[in-house]
C-alpha cells in the first residue's frame, strides 16, 4: 500500500523484529537502557548473593548454606539494606552499557540479514550477540569491578566514587579491567548463547513476529537460563579475578590472569568448585533477562508506535 509522506504508517506494516529504516539510533539506545537499568535493579540482591556465595577463600561469617541462610546472616550481621550494596554503580554503568549493547545488536544483526524475511537466522543472532557483549562490557566492566567489591566490603566503601579512588590508588587502572578478558570468554558465549536461543525460541512460540509480552517474558527467561548454566564456571573465575585485590589470602591476590585463577579453584575446591553459585546465578538469570527482553521489547514497540502515528 503506498503512502504519502504525512500520512500515518499503520504499526501493522511493519515486521515488529525487523526495525523499521528510519528507526532512529537514539530510540534504539534509550529502550536498551531502559531495559538494562530495569534489569540490573529489580535483581541486585539475589546478584549480591551470587557474588558472596562465589567467593573461594571466604570469612567464617560469610559461609553460607544456602540462599535462605545467605539472606538471614547477612541481614542480622550487616542489615538488611547491604543487600543493595554497590546498587547506584550498576544504575550508573547498566544505562550506558546496555544502550551500546542493543545498538550493536540490532545494527549487526541487520547488516547480516538477520531481519529478511521469515526464515530463522541463528548466526546472525549469535554473531550480532556476540558483537553487542565485546562493545558494553568494555563500558560496563569497570562499573561491575565497582559493584563487586561494594557487594563483599561495602562497609569500607562510602560510595561508589569513594570505592573508584581507593581501587585506582591502590591496585591502579588495570584493576578495572583485569577481568576483562575473562568476562569476555564468559559474556561472549552467554551472549551467544542466550541470543540463539530466544530468536529460536521466539519464533516457535511467535512465529508472526507480533509484540506479545508473554512471549519475550518466558523466551527471555529460558534463554538466560541455559545461558548462565553453561558459563557459570567462568562467572566464578571472573568474580574471584574482580575481587582478588581485597583478598587477604596471597595466592589468591597474586593470580594474574584466567588460567592462574581456574588452577586455584581447581586446586581448592575441585569441579564443583567451578559451579560455587549456580543457583543463584540462574535465579538472578532467568527474571533478570525476561525483565531485560520484556523492558526492551516494550520500548521498541513504543517507539515504532510513536513513529507510526507521526
Amino acid at each position: 500500500m503506498a503512502t504519502h509522506v504525512h500520512d500515518p504508517i499503520p504499526i501493522e506494516e511493519f515486521d515488529y523484529e525487523g526495525l523499521p529504516p528510519n528507526f532512529s539510533l537514539g530510540a534504539n539506545m534509550i529502550a536498551g537502557a531502559f531495559a538494562g537499568i530495569m534489569e540490573h535493579s529489580v535483581m541486585y540482591p539475589i546478584d549480591l548473593l551470587k557474588t558472596r556465595m562465589q567467593v573461594v577463600n571466604p570469612s567464617p561469617t560469610a559461609v553460607y548454606t544456602g540462599l535462605t541462610n545467605a539472606v538471614a546472616q547477612i541481614s542480622r550481621l550487616e542489615g538488611f539494606r547491604s543487600l543493595w550494596k554497590g546498587i547506584s554503580s550498576v544504575v550508573v554503568g547498566a544505562g550506558p552499557a546496555h544502550a551500546v549493547y542493543f545498538a550493536t545488536y540490532e545494527a549487526v544483526k541487520h547488516a547480516m540479514g538477520g531481519n529478511e524475511g521469515d526464515e530463522h537466522h541463528p548466526l546472525a543472532a549469535a554473531t550480532s550477540g556476540a558483537c553487542a557483549t565485546i562493545s558494553s562490557d568494555a563500558l560496563m566492566n569497570p562499573f561491575d569491578v565497582i559493584k563487586q567489591r561494594m557487594q563483599l566490603h561495602g562497609a569500607a566503601y562510602r560510595t561508589i566514587a569513594h570505592c573508584a579512588k581507593s581501587v585506582y590508588r591502590t591496585e591502579g587502572f588495570k584493576a578495572f579491567y583485569v577481568s576483562y578478558p575473562t568476562t569476555l570468554c564468559m559474556t561472549v558465549p552467554f551472549t551467544a548463547a542466550q541470543f540463539t536461543a530466544y530468536e529460536s525460541l521466539s519464533k516457535v512460540m511467535n512465529p508472526s513476529k507480533a509484540y506479545d509480552p508473554v512471549t519475550h517474558c518466558v523466551a527471555g527467561g529460558l534463554a538466560g537460563g541455559f545461558a548462565a548454566g553453561i558459563t557459570t564456571p567462568l562467572d566464578v573465575i571472573k568474580t574471584l579475578l574482580q575481587t582478588k585485590g581485597t583478598a587477604t589470602d596471597v595466592e589468591i591476590r597474586n593470580a594474574r590472569g584466567l588460567f592462574e585463577a581456574a588452577a586455584i579453584i581447581n586446586r581448592r575446591d575441585g569441579f564443583r568448585g567451578f559451579f560455587r553459585g549456580l543457583k543463584p546465578r540462574i535465579i538472578t538469570t532467568m527474571p533478570s533477562t525476561a525483565i531485560c527482553w520484556s523492558a526492551y521489547e516494550m520500548a521498541k514497540a513504543y517507539f515504532i508506535r510513536q513513529q507510526a502515528e507521526i
